[in-house]
């Protein structure tokens, strides 16, 4: 076999299943690829001598016959989960050299099925950001570039390092984490597959917090089957997390029947954007000549208040960020500046002021004025109220159809700090990714088509909650007629 790394999880489970291949080989190739991509700095903290572990404790059990989906696979952690023993700071300064003494479920669950960890994945410092500019370890460089051009962009955030890490063929897998599109926009950046499920359906026990009523883990693929898979793996009720509910995880693989005859696909008008690129325009109107050519229906439908979801996200996500920030201070974990002689208060500020990055003090800050008292209600309340709205107008969509068909995001990949300083700009990002975030519901991101100049391009479905099987099996179609066989050149390696 010529390169192991370009395995698919789906292929890779069927050989170490027949005995073709073990785990140690297959580890043993990630842990190179890992090794030579280093350049894109997807990787922040490398674990080869456990994955070699984990790799001999699968074969002995795919050789005992009790092996699961996950048994063998090579994957690359999101920094934003708590490995236990393993670096674990959501790449900011002020969780510096903390190494928690406790297993998140989802990287847990893995574990169970007998997956093995490559390392712990770059991203924006505590998911706040949609380049991965903003982590303390750099960014991180998307494998794929313009035609003629050297020029570096940037792969999407806040999970940077886990679509590098797959679309550069260091990982078979990653987690990720979504916000407010930050699995589905940097999958469309990199021509991965990535799919955010309904909130609450994967345990956010040992997550770094971000919005706590927003953060939902999902995973990055290279395809939709595997996609199917991985989520399956991580998912599943977990009593440590008053926010999990306790319903069955369906075989999601299962749900890939190629067959959405009969179905009715909703498009929404105002996603219809002014000045939106007229390639992204083009791709929605194909992926809408896809479903339809698949026998599904389609249906133009209105979500009224989508004009108002940016706005609302960056109230409430801040507002939730700048609660749940305010326990790093210096005096439990991590980093700590004391002032010589200073006084308890002039550590906190020092800690804090060293620690944190300029968005990370952007977003608290927003969070804190919101939240302070004579702005709550202007402010927050009203947001949660409009919060309530955006959800009503898709509960109301989901009565006249199946599934919502959208571009994921508004542009392909950008170039370094293009809009680094330009915060609404960066913003903008997200318009098409927040609205389910806010919903709670789950959306994917299949990659679909290049740009003018080469780059990937994504579609986003959307589904109604808990019917992630819905979202699969509509992203299959959709990726079954895009036939998106596209790859980066190898220029890292």
């Amino acid at each position: 076999m010529s390169d192991l790394t370009k395995l698919k999880i789906a292929e890779a489970r069927d050989l170490l299943a027949k005995g073709e291949l073990t785990a140690r080989e297959l580890t043993e190739a990630h842990i190179a690829a890992v090794e030579a991509a280093d350049t894109l700095n997807a990787y922040i903290e490398k674990t080869p001598e456990i994955a070699l572990k984990q790799a001999d404790a699968a074969d002995a059990r795919i050789k005992a016959g009790d092996a699961a989906s996950m048994t063998g696979i090579p994957v690359g952690i999101k920094d934003l989960f708590a490995t236990k023993g393993v670096h674990t700071q959501a790449c900011s300064h002020i969780l510096d050299g903390f190494k928690p003494e406790y297993e998140s479920t989802v990287t847990q669950n893995l574990w169970d099925d007998g997956a093995v960890m490559l390392g712990k994945l770059n991203m924006d410092e505590f998911a706040m950001g949609s380049s991965n500019e903003t982590s303390y370890y750099g960014p991180v460089k998307n494998p794929w570039r313009a035609e003629g051009s050297n020029a570096d962009f940037v792969p999407g955030g806040s999970s940077g390092g886990s679509v590098a890490s797959v679309a550069g063929y260091a990982a078979m897998g990653a987690t990720a984490s979504d916000t407010g599109g930050s699995i589905r926009q940097p999958a469309a950046f990199t021509g991965t597959f990535g799919i955010k499920p309904t909130y609450g359906r994967c345990s956010r026990y040992g997550m770094v917090a971000f919005a706590s009523s927003l953060d939902q883990a999902g995973t990055i693929t290279r395809d939709v089957r595997d996609g199917a898979i991985m989520l399956e793996s991580i998912a599943g009720f977990d009593p440590k997390d008053s926010t999990s509910v306790d319903i069955p995880v369906p075989n999601f693989e299962a749900a890939l029947t190629g067959d959405i005859r009969g179905m009715k696909i909703g498009i929404p008008q105002e996603y219809h954007l002014a000045g939106m690129p007229g390639e992204i325009e083009a791709l929605w109107h194909q992926g809408i000549e896809w479903v339809k050519a698949a026998g599904a229906e389609v249906v133009d439908i209105n979500l009224p208040h989508t004009k108002y979801a940016l706005p609302t996200y960056y109230i409430v996500a801040p507002a939730e960020a700048s609660s749940n920030l305010a326990r790093y201070d210096g005096v439990r974990y991590g980093l700590r500046e004391a002032p010589e002689n200073g006084a308890l208060d002039e550590m906190y500020e020092t800690t804090r002021a060293e620690g944190f990055g300029d968005e990370v003090k952007r977003r608290i800050m927003i969070g804190t004025y919101v939240l302070s008292a004579g702005y709550y209600d202007a402010y927050y309340l009203k947001a949660q109220k409009v919060r309530q709205l955006i959800a009503d107008d898709f509960k109301r969509a989901f009565e006249k159809v199946d599934a919502i068909l959208t571009p994921t995001a508004p542009s392909a990949a950008f170039a370094f700090g293009e809009k680094s300083d330009d915060p609404l700009a960066m913003y903008l990002n997200d318009v098409f990714t927040v609205p389910a975030s806010l919903a709670g519901l789950p959306g994917s991101s299949i990659p679909a088509g290049l740009s003018a100049n080469g780059l990937p391009l994504g579609l986003q479905v959307l589904g109604k909650a808990w019917d992630e099987e819905t979202v699969l099996r509509v992203s299959g179609v959709i990726e079954e007629a895009a036939v998106f066989t596209s790859q980066p050149e190898l220029w890292w390696r």
